[in-house]
This record gives C-alpha cells, structure tokens and sequence, in this order.
C-alpha cells in the first residue's frame, strides 16, 4: 500500500511534469522551487527510477517518468470519476472509459454511437482499443468490453446483452456476374469464401439447416484475422462474406454488395457488454451500458 504522505508526492510529481520547470511547478503549488525538488528526490527514491531529465532551464519525463505520470493521472481520474458519483447531485458518467470493441463492428456501429454518448456527457472521456478476440478487461485494464455471441467464461465478469443481431452472406455484384449467385450451400464449392481465422484456425458460419443453427465450413479460399479487412474483400470482388447484416447494411442499400442464400440465414448473434464484477458499479459503466442498450434500438 502506497503511504498517505507519499501522495503529496504524488501531486506534486504531476503538477511538474505538466510544467516546464520545478520553478513554475512551485508557483502553481504556491510552495518553493527546493519543496518541488525534494518532494520528487524522494519520490524518485522511493520508486528506485528517474521520473525526470533536469536542465539548469527547463525539465522533461523519462520513459518510466512518461509511464508513471500516465498512471497516476489515471489513478487520479478514477478518484474524481468516484467522488461525484456520491455527491447528491447529477450521477452523469465522468472520467476515463477504456473500452476495447470488435474491429469491423467496433468502427462502424459501436464507436458513433460512443460519440454520441460522449457528446452528451462532456466529462466522460473515452479510450477505445479494437480487437476481435475475448481479451480479460481485469488484466487489461478495461473498464468495458463489447463481444458478440456467448460469454463462455464469466467468472469474476458481468455480461449484459445489448442486442441481436441478424446475419447475412454478401458478395459484390461484378463477383455474382463471374461465378454465378450460389443457390444452395452445396454450390459453394465452386465459390470463394472469405472467412476470419483465429490461433491460425479458420472460422465456420453460422447457417440454419433443418430449421436448426449450424456450424458450416465453406471452402476456405481467403482467410482474413480482420472483420474489417474481410468487408473490404468481399467489396473489392474476391469471395462471400458472412457478417452480421448491420456491418453490410450501408453496402447493401448502396447496391456495392447483394445478400445471398437468406434462406439459410441463422438465429441471430447477442451482442454483449463485459465488464469486471465489482461491489458498486461505476456511474460511468452503468451509464454508457444503458445508453448503448438505448440506442443500439435504432440498430435492429
């Protein structure tokens, strides 16, 4: 556990690194140049690093000073983030999010819809990474995770299911012209299939046969680790593609890409949001969940 006076040094460590010198940090302090110095000797010493570059002008972060001051102000905001979530008044989301989302999905459906909510709440601020694979937000450090289909391990996690989402098989027009529009999964052998992949494993689709939702390995002819990346392919003319229609949605009203073998579209895949079990729930989690559940109503 970090000593209570060593928190001043703390404050006092950020204060000069969002300075040019210990002299300005000291006049922001209202403390004197030699209080700043010896508040960061200590800090240094205690930490076993050098947090600071010291000219006789001016003062720059090291590499360990640049990784501590990140985390530090961090630690900071999730304070601030804390404290007005008690108060009697507004309980609007505030602070730092770390949110980690699919790629394609990520980019076209979840992050303007992020915006949006960051737009109405000016003090939320957002840090977005984008992966397709179940990463452990507890490890990572993320705060929210979006993931689709079923949350297989949720131990010491929460899942809340914000949508469901349809499926579909598009190619573009100029391919149908040349290999002809499959009308069964049979014709898919004479067909290029463009699925994602996974620990070097290539993923099936998701179809229905026998009124039943099954797994189905279409030939493997392009294999792409992208969700975004696979959209661009099926656009660019090299093969089928199987997304969540609402990826497609834009391409398909646009005539860039036509759906296919609908009658073996599958149940719909849940979206889900994840995020770490804890005793009280952070306004900012709870808020952006529930917007995102509000507004993913416009998504269907």
């Amino acid at each position: 556990m970090v000593p209570i006076d060593s928190l001043q040094g703390v404050i006092t460590f950020i204060t000069a690194a969002r300075s040019i010198s210990f002299t300005e940090a000291a006049a922001r302090l209202g403390v004197s140049k030699s209080a700043v110095g010896k508040s960061i000797a200590r800090l240094e010493e205690r930490l076993g690093v050098q947090l600071f570059h010291r000219t006789t002008r001016r003062i720059s972060l090291t590499a360990d000073g640049d990784a501590y001051f990140i985390a530090c102000s961090n630690a900071l905001e999730e304070i601030g983030a804390a404290e007005s979530g008690l108060g009697p008044g507004t309980r609007e989301p505030s602070g730092r999010l770390r949110v980690d989302i699919p790629v394609a999905f990520g980019r076209r459906v979840i992050a303007p819809l992020l915006f949006e909510i960051a737009k109405k709440y000016p003090s939320l601020r957002l840090n977005m990474t984008f992966s397709d694979h179940l990463v452990d937000p507890i490890e990572e450090g993320i705060d929210l995770l979006v993931r689709f289909g079923d949350i297989k391990d949720t131990s010491g996690l929460v899942a809340r299911r914000l949508a469901r989402q349809r499926w579909a098989i598009c190619a573009a027009p100029d391919y149908l012209a040349r290999f002809g529009v499959p009308a069964s999964l049979e014709d898919l052998d004479r067909h290029h299939c463009i699925v994602g992949h996974r620990r070097g494993q290539p993923l099936s689709w998701r179809v229905t046969q026998n009124q039943e939702t099954v797994r189905f390995s279409p030939p493997f002819t392009h294999q792409i680790g992208d969700g975004e990346a696979m959209i661009l392919a099926a656009l660019a003319g090299v093969g089928l593609c199987q997304m969540p229609r609402c990826l497609f949605r834009d391409d398909i009203e646009a005539g860039r890409l036509v759906e296919v073998l609908g009658g073996y579209e599958p149940e719909p895949v849940e979206v889900h949001a994840v995020w770490p079990k804890v005793s009280h729930l952070r306004p900012k989690v709870r808020y952006v969940v529930d917007e995102l559940v509000r507004l993913f109503e416009d998504w269907q």
